[in-house]
């Protein structure tokens, strides 16, 4: 079996953002608000780390639940991880995840700007500069087999998209939050269709899922 390039619970907003501007350290997502963006997500049964009981099930608990299945690494953008530009100044910094990282394979973040490679708890992360294809297929050789997820942001999906490598897309679009700016995946979803089929299913908690695959 081919190894696949999966884009798995990456959420827009109506115009098409995944983040707004302003990464801060104390605010991941610019001006956009996470909890607000994310709430189909983080109110699931199955939502990775989830501390207390309950959550909810259905459609949305059913994607979630799925997002570690046959995965065996995890390619993001040096802002999935830090707020930081330019050269690393605090290698003590170690990211937005926790001592409890939601991955449980090898990350490989890309970034102009190397560092040395650390692990919090079972995952390690791996800092590589590359074109797309290089780092997918150092992603693929440490996967073993297994499928690899592209974690985002929206212009790392965007050009891995433009190298045309990504398999599968799963995009939660929450028609209720327009952002205006930040970091955009795309102005209409139509613009995959010329290579991917899809299938759009509305959601009871509001959003709307597009799931693609290669045409």
């Amino acid at each position: 079996m081919p190894q696949l390039l999966e884009v798995q619970d990456f959420t827009v907003s109506s115009d098409g953002f995944g983040a707004g501007e302003g990464q801060s350290l104390e605010r991941p997502f610019g001006h956009a608000d996470p909890g607000a963006l994310m709430s189909w997500a983080l109110g699931t049964a199955s939502f990775p780390n989830r501390t207390g009981p309950g959550g909810s099930r259905g459609l949305d608990d059913h994607l979630v639940r799925d997002f570690s299945h046959g995965i065996g690494a995890e390619i993001m953008g040096a802002h999935e991880l830090s707020p930081h530009r330019g050269p690393w100044t605090d290698h003590d910094w170690q990211g937005w995840w926790g001592d409890e990282p939601p991955f449980h394979t090898p990350v490989f973040v890309m970034t102009h700007h190397l560092r040395p490679s650390f692990t919090l708890s079972d995952t390690t992360f791996h800092f590589v500069d590359g074109t797309p294809a290089e780092v997918l297929a150092q992603a693929q050789e440490a996967a073993q087999g297994r499928d690899v997820r592209l974690g985002g942001g929206a212009s790392v999906i965007r050009e891995f998209l433009d190298a045309d490598l990504v398999d599968t897309l799963h995009v939660a679009v929450a028609p209720a939050i327009q952002l205006g700016s930040g970091s955009r995946l795309w102005h209409s979803p139509d613009e995959l269709l010329d290579r991917f089929h899809r299938d759009v299913v509305p959601s009871p908690s509001g959003v709307v899922h597009h799931l693609f695959w290669r045409r």
